[in-house]
This record gives structure tokens, C-alpha cells and sequence, in this order.
């Protein structure tokens, strides 16, 4: 979105996959989407395994952008909760087959959890996003 600022600092580490910092403007219609675990429609966790549940997630935001009338270009932040002792790599891999490598990515939050809210969940992903 042209309203929003993509920021990365020169003398900062770049990577394509994450904004070191994302400036949103007064006005802007901020929309806060809470953790999707990686659960179908029946509140399923759909697989044991980190990719197949993170596709879910990030399939599940996208519906909840979506009908809070955000794309996903808006979004300008995402944090995701992993739990202990997974591979973040398989984790952000399965996370760009659905995400897609889109520009002016997101800033990012990562971290490893002991445990998350729904059982057997390994995963969990909050947006923000901003509407113009």
C-alpha cells in the first residue's frame, strides 16, 4: 500500500523476507488479527507436523483479512509463536508456499514457545494490518 512505509536502515542487516520497520500513518484503518493455529473449519489441528499446520495458519489469516475487508499487502506486521524445539526453517518455508514472496514484506516477530493454547498446535500467527 502506498500509505505505508517500508524502512531498512542501510547500516542494518537486509532481508527479503521481513521490513526492519513498517511506519503507518495517522488515519489508517488498523486491523489486529489473533493467533490462528494451524486447525481446519471444525477446529481440527490438520497434521502433526510444523508445515502442514503453519500452510493452515496462514490460510486461516487470510480468511480473517479478508473478512475484515484487509489484503494481504496490508498487513505490517506478523508474530509467530513456534513451539520449543521445531524447525523454524520448516516453519518459514511452508509459511512462503502460501504466502508467497510478495514486496515490502512485513516486520516480524519470532519466537519459540513451550507450549501454545490449542493442543497438539505447533504453531500460532497474529497479523496486523492497515488499511488506507
Amino acid at each position: 500500500m502506498t500509505h505505508i512505509t517500508h524502512i531498512n536502515p542501510e547500516s542494518m542487516h537486509s532481508n527479503p523476507a521481513f521490513s526492519q520497520v513498517v511506519r503507518v500513518p495517522a488515519g489508517s484503518d488498523l486491523v489486529f488479527v489473533g493467533g490462528q493455529n494451524g486447525v481446519d473449519a471444525s477446529g481440527q489441528v490438520v497434521g502433526p507436523d510444523l508445515a502442514s499446520q503453519t500452510r493452515q495458519a496462514v490460510k486461516n489469516l487470510l480468511t480473517c483479512l479478508d473478512a475484515a475487508g484487509a489484503q494481504p499487502e496490508d498487513v505490517v506486521k506478523w508474530t509467530i509463536l513456534i513451539q520449543a524445539g521445531e524447525s523454524v526453517q520448516e516453519g518459514f518455508a511452508a509459511f512462503g508456499e502460501v504466502w508467497g514472496q510478495r514486496p515490502n514484506p512485513p516486520a516480524i516477530t519470532a519466537a519459540f514457545v513451550a507450549a501454545l493454547g490449542v493442543p497438539g498446535a505447533l504453531v500460532e500467527i497474529e497479523a496486523v494490518a492497515a488499511v488506507g
